[in-house]
């Protein structure tokens, strides 16, 4: 795999806060604490966009090749059009909006805030909200796949059903004990995988064509020559679209590795980045992989060097080869 920083005639001047590919081109959506969605052409190596708004933007997502939302730091949720640049806000939470997703299925924009509410707005009905979601405590995370939503709160994942809000249909403990930061929902399967924030990951993923699912726990970093663990948050974690069971996960040391769920391996790690990985997309082919190198405020002593975005061509031979570089984690 070779990796190449994006180029930017105005840097990014804050902390990356989501990277996501397009749902069926190499154009790459980029949010940002300096208040500005981006828009990059990965393949001519263009800048499409960039808009400004009054907020700091926590969380990004694509409704489709034109149209895209932010959740800001101000509560408000932004519909972007791609092609012209214009933007409004659909509505607002009444503290600071952290997330945000988009389901093809429902037509539905789904967004979590610090107000501990999950808001849902059918893009099909002008500026109503069709459902309101009280939680218990913040949502740490947040992914949607087909007709359903994995929440993070806490150590617990919440399973709810985009048709039908009201309740979860499923409710699941990590088993960690620790804050959840992330949760990566899978896109050819049922299931999903969490990270935390003492480095370990959760997998749990049905598979329909034979008995054995998949359900267990590793930590990304083995115990260093003192027998301790090493505690390092696992920032994002993506699966690859094309591969079953490949995925990787980027942590706030800076470091990328490749896993393979089925055999329980480790298939690589990419060289170190300046910063943390903030976050990780693959584009719909699964051939290019984005990773977002930027501090992310959670510990005093982060390292901050300018925020950047790699882009890494996926060798696909070492992602389907568990041999390659490989040593056996639970």
């Amino acid at each position: 795999m070779s990796g190449a920083a994006l180029k930017f005639e105005n840097p990014i001047r804050d902390a990356i806060s989501r990277i996501r590919f397009a749902p069926k081109s190499d154009n790459l959506l980029i949010s940002s604490w300096d208040s500005s969605l981006r828009l990059y052409d990965v393949g001519n190596s263009a800048l499409r966009l960039e808009a400004s708004s009054e907020a700091a933007l926590l969380d990004c997502c694509f409704q489709n090749e034109s149209v895209a939302f932010s959740a800001g730091s101000d509560g408000f949720i932004r519909r972007y059009d791609l092609h012209s640049g214009i933007h409004d806000s659909i509505g607002n939470h009444d503290d600071t909006s952290t997330c945000v997703g988009y389901s093809d299925e429902t037509c539905q924009v789904i967004t979590a805030g610090l107000d501990k509410k999950i808001l849902s707005w059918d893009t099909r009905t002008p500026k109503g909200i069709a459902c309101v979601r009280n939680m218990d405590s913040e949502v740490m995370s947040m992914s949607l796949s087909g007709f359903d939503m994995m929440v993070a709160v806490g150590a617990s994942i919440y399973v709810y059903d985009l048709r039908r809000l009201e309740k979860p249909f499923q409710s699941k403990d990590s088993h960690m004990g620790v804050q959840i930061v992330c949760v990566s929902s899978i896109p050819y399967a049922k299931g999903f995988a969490v990270g935390s924030v003492d480095g370990r990951v959760a997998l749990e993923i049905s598979c329909p064509s034979n008995s054995d699912d998949i359900r267990y726990m590793f930590r990304c970093h083995p115990k260093s020559t003192d027998s301790k663990y090493h505690l390092v948050s696992v920032n994002d974690i993506v699966f690859n679209p094309i591969i079953y069971g490949a995925f990787v996960t980027g942590d706030n040391e800076g470091y990328v590795t490749a896993w393979d769920a089925t055999s329980k391996r480790r298939l690589f790690q990419l060289p170190r980045y300046p910063n943390s990985v903030a976050s990780l997309s693959y584009n719909h082919r699964g051939q290019l992989l984005a990773v977002a190198s930027s501090y992310t405020y959670q510990e005093a002593n982060e390292i901050e060097e300018p925020p950047l975005v790699f882009i890494h061509e996926v060798d696909n031979d070492n992602m389907r080869s568990v041999s390659v570089g490989s040593s056996s984690r639970r």
